[in-house]
């Protein structure tokens, strides 16, 4: 009777086991898209007043999210709906369907956030109303924040928080690099992510984007801790040279890595290698001044024994 009992114990195990071992990897991606909206630029060195992204420019973009294949891709400086349907329906055209798109608008009139997905989120938020003190003025976190829940194959689910926050340009001399600006939003994110995690016993989560600053600024320690709470680990990232780097600043010959991840202590373990990756196809740079980094969630690893 014991010998059967450990049998169908053991069964059970493997059974779990085989779901565990069986189930997908989900692939999710961040990819600053350098103003896919209508604009004055210059094309072909010539100047072009209220002008919509080169479809040169586009097409290379369109080959790097192919290439990568992502299930939830993260989108900043999108421009209108209109335009994020466009995408959506040219990469449909290549081949690559997103079943699920979803568009927010912040205070910001013309970037926006997006994102396109493979998989039905269950819950989508767009918090629109995170507001700071910024000198003696209330101001509002200028593109949001986008929160959409996911169910993984092994029917735990988990929360994204999408963000893009202030560049580096400012009119305000006494705050020359947005630094301060920067900082607080970061500080209003983070207050909405901890009410929307740590106080509702979510554990598992990431926070996605463009942060505009460097892994150890004031701005991306915001998200790592507050006081003795925990709140995320940066995912470090490389493309295959093993260089760093996310954002080419032209104007100043400047690599830096402004985008990427922060995993919460328990999505951590779900992130492949511990590591994400960065996009460096040739010419990737002729369609953006980011490059995409993106992750693979696992199943964490079960060990089972038996005598």
């Amino acid at each position: 009777m014991q010998r059967y009992i450990r049998l169908c114990l053991l069964s059970f195990l493997q059974l779990i086991l085989f779901a565990v071992l069986s189930a997908q990897d989900l692939r999710v991606a961040t990819y600053n898209l350098k103003n896919y909206l209508v604009m004055d630029r210059y094309v072909d060195s010539s100047w072009r007043p209220a002008y919509p992204k080169p479809e040169k420019e586009k097409s290379i973009m369109r080959e790097a999210i192919k290439e990568v294949a992502p299930d939830v891709l993260v989108l900043q400086e999108m421009g209108t709906v209109d335009f994020l349907e466009e995408l959506r329906a040219d990469l449909n055209h290549d081949g690559l369907h997103y079943e699920y798109a979803v568009h927010m608008k912040g205070s910001d009139p013309d970037r926006h956030l997006a994102v396109l997905a493979r998989r039905a989120p269950y819950e989508v938020i767009k918090h629109k109303d995170l507001q700071f003190k910024y000198f003696e003025e209330r101001e509002t976190v200028k593109r949001g924040m986008l929160e959409m829940s996911f169910k993984l194959d092994d029917g735990r689910s988990f929360q994204l928080f999408a963000v893009h926050l202030k560049s580096r340009y400012s009119e305000n001399k006494d705050d020359p690099g947005s630094e301060l600006r920067r900082v607080r939003e970061a500080e209003a994110c983070r207050h909405r992510i901890i009410e929307r995690t740590q106080d509702r016993a979510q554990t598992q989560y990431l926070v996605v984007g463009d942060f505009n600053d460097h892994p150890t600024s004031s701005t991306l320690r915001r998200f790592y801790r507050r006081g003795s709470l925990e709140i995320g680990t940066r995912v470090p990232a490389a493309d295959s040279r093993g260089e760093v780097w996310t954002y080419f600043y032209e104007k100043e010959s400047r690599y830096e890595a402004v985008d990427g991840f922060i995993a919460s202590p328990e999505m951590y373990l779900r992130v492949k290698a511990g590591q994400g990756h960065i996009v460096d196809t040739p010419g990737a740079l002729n369609g953006s001044d980011h490059r995409m980094v993106y992750l693979d969630l696992v199943t964490p690893a079960v060990a089972i024994s038996a005598e």
